[in-house]
């Protein structure tokens, strides 16, 4: 059986050779690493079994994608004892997986799939509009149509108006009898949706709060705008050793060179210098003066200028 380590390599690898730019591996956070070419961000989390991706980690990793505008997305072999098919995209609270090659052909070839699967077995999304556009065509009524692919007139109704999900059967089904294509692909790669969070889930800097996060290689972080840019990856004192600090920086470099983000440490010592590996160290009663984001995502810049 391939392990963990084997396949976040294969994985990796595979990204440099279709033209990412990776960041490192980081296997013991939330997600193992990230992938960027052009527009797309993915942060990604390399499983043999998606099953043991649990819920905290999860929230973290939507946490993280959300503020970076970043896609997450699993990959693995095998959900509990069974393998996972190719060609199917997998949720795991909140967060598409699917299997090795099934990423791989949406990256290399562009081959997003339509199958998604659920509890009761495999489904797919379907161009409401067109089916009925369809049937009317044919003369169908909406008992016709039922009738001929043994389903209610009320389940039809649902679909074309997009009120419910349909499973692979029946799409197949009617595919077959109007002899033509109503599935479309799923958009696989979406950035989740900003939640509020708890004053205990947020670290607060004079007028500016930041996202604490856990399973990650920093501390912190926040979203000021709609752009990468406008997002900063932080690192905080946390009584670490000049070692440990000088290792986070390196994290943050590698991590916002990738993202495309701003990184810097927010400090109280005066004992650090003004920059650790080439990112920038704001002091705490420096931002006390600083009045709106923009003002501080500039001085971050400036100082880095300097570095």
């Amino acid at each position: 059986m391939e392990s963990r380590v084997k396949l976040i390599e294969d994985m990796y690898n595979f990204f440099i050779d279709q033209g990412f730019e990776v960041s490192r591996i980081y296997e013991r956070s939330c997600f193992d690493f990230l992938a960027r070419k052009e527009l797309l961000l993915l942060l990604l989390k390399v499983l043999v079994n998606i099953n043991s991706f649990n819920e905290i980690q999860a929230n973290e990793m939507k946490k993280v994608a959300s503020n970076l505008l970043a896609s997450p997305f699993l990959v693995g072999i095998r959900s509990k004892d069974k393998p996972l098919e190719d060609g199917v995209i997998y949720t795991r609270y909140g967060i598409p997986a699917s299997s090795v090659n099934t990423l791989k052909r949406i990256i290399a070839e562009g081959e997003y799939p339509e199958i998604f699967a659920d509890r009761g077995g495999y489904y797919v999304n379907i161009d409401g509009r067109k089916l009925r556009r369809v049937r009317e065509k044919l003369g169908l009524s909406l008992k016709d149509l039922a009738d001929h692919i043994n389903v209610s007139r009320e389940s039809i109704y649902k679909y074309e108006r997009g009120l419910g999900r349909m499973s692979l059967d029946v799409a197949l089904a009617l595919e077959k009898y109007l002899g033509c294509k109503i599935t479309f692909s799923i958009d696989v790669f979406q950035v989740p949706e900003n939640l509020k969070y708890e004053n205990k889930n947020k670290i607060k800097f004079s007028r500016f709060s930041f996202i604490k996060t856990g399973r990650t290689p920093f501390d912190a972080l926040a979203n000021f705008g709609k752009k990468r840019n406008e997002t900063l990856i932080t690192g905080l004192e946390k009584n670490r050793s000049e070692s440990r600090l000088l290792k986070l920086a390196s994290s943050l470099k590698d991590i916002s060179l990738v993202a495309g983000s701003l990184a810097a440490f927010i400090m109280k010592s005066e004992n650090v210098k003004e920059s650790l590996k080439g990112v920038p160290v704001i002091r705490q009663y420096e931002i006390e003066d600083i009045d709106t984001p923009a003002e501080l995502l500039k001085l971050v810049r400036e100082r880095k200028e300097y570095t």
